[in-house]
């Protein structure tokens, strides 16, 4: 009874009576690449990475020639410790040494006065009594006014170099260490962006330039695939296209990998387009669609622009 049971299963299948097969949807696998290049021009000085292979995050790629970029930094570090040495001078008044000069220098003027004091004292007394001619007075007490002027010159000297500078130019100092420090801020980024790093993990797939050539700013210079870069695309009929809906499952397959390879209905084009030549078939003629994107949970084993078969 089985066989013949079999028999006349076998003859409606050929008859073209038998079930209906699952429907399905011919598509294939793209992949959205970052294409990372250098925030300035320069010339490749090492190519770290080769195609083909797996980056993590913070990896680095590729080193940019820096010889410039080191100049300009050390440049920036040295204009911000002048800076910063005005700054507090000007802060805290004149060094220790040079007022330990200046004092130096108001103990002789003041040895210096009181010789002249008493020298003109003399030559008063003295000329009172006769003994000596007047211009020799007036001269000692020309050298006693021209002590005293030295004295007094120090004194103020000194209070001065004890004093803070004025309120507009420590103002003025403080803006120009702060200016200093935020170009050699932007001399160490200018640095830091000559080592190019994976922004995300992933696998390279293509290296546009090599090691000596010139990178121009922008340019992409390595193409990354991030693990979760592939989708799958794929074109429903008018008729098939209520029948799904964003965040539904499908599985996909394709020749020479695992079978129903989870995926995630991601898109829905709001314009009916023509369907690529790729995925025509026998039976799918008619070739006003609607694009479909669903993102693979994994796609290890496939490759951008393989053939796939779409099915809910």
């Amino acid at each position: 009874m089985n066989e013949i049971a079999a028999f006349f299963t076998g003859l409606l299948a050929l008859a073209g009576m038998g079930p209906a097969p699952e429907p399905s949807w011919n598509g294939y696998v793209e992949a959205n690449y970052v294409y990372v290049g250098a925030p300035s021009a320069g010339t490749i000085e090492t190519m770290v990475v080769r195609e083909g292979q797996v980056v993590t995050a913070g990896e680095v790629l590729f080193i940019l020639d820096s010889r410039q970029q080191q100049a300009v930094l050390r440049a920036a570090e040295a204009r911000v410790e002048a800076a910063r040495a005005n700054a507090e001078n000007l802060a805290t008044g004149s060094r220790d040494e040079e007022i330990d000069v200046i004092r130096a220098n108001l103990d002789k003027a003041h040895a210096d006065l009181a010789l002249a004091r008493s020298q003109s004292e003399r030559s008063v007394k003295l000329l009172a009594e006769g003994l000596v001619p007047e211009a020799k007075a007036d001269q000692d007490k020309a050298t006693l006014r021209s002590a005293e002027a030295q004295v007094n010159q120090l004194e103020a000297q000194l209070r001065v170099a004890e004093l803070p500078a004025r309120d507009p130019q420590r103002v003025a100092a403080e803006a120009t260490l702060v200016a200093a420090e935020a170009d050699a801020d932007r001399a160490r980024e200018d640095l830091a962006d000559r080592t190019v790093v994976a922004p995300a993990d992933g696998r390279v797939e293509r290296l546009y330039f090599s090691s000596g050539e010139l990178a121009p700013a922008g340019t992409p210079v390595v193409a990354l695939q991030p693990a979760d870069a592939l989708k799958v695309k794929f074109y429903l009929g008018e008729a098939d296209r209520p029948g799904f809906a964003l965040g539904d499952r499908v599985t996909i397959s394709c020749d020479g990998c695992a079978k129903g390879l989870p995926a995630t209905v991601s898109f829905f084009g709001s314009d009916p387009q023509f369907t690529p030549p790729v995925i025509y078939s026998a039976e799918e003629r008619s070739r006003l669609t609607f694009l479909v994107e669903a993102t693979l949970d994994d796609g290890a084993e496939l490759h951008p622009g393989q053939p796939v078969t779409v099915s809910k």
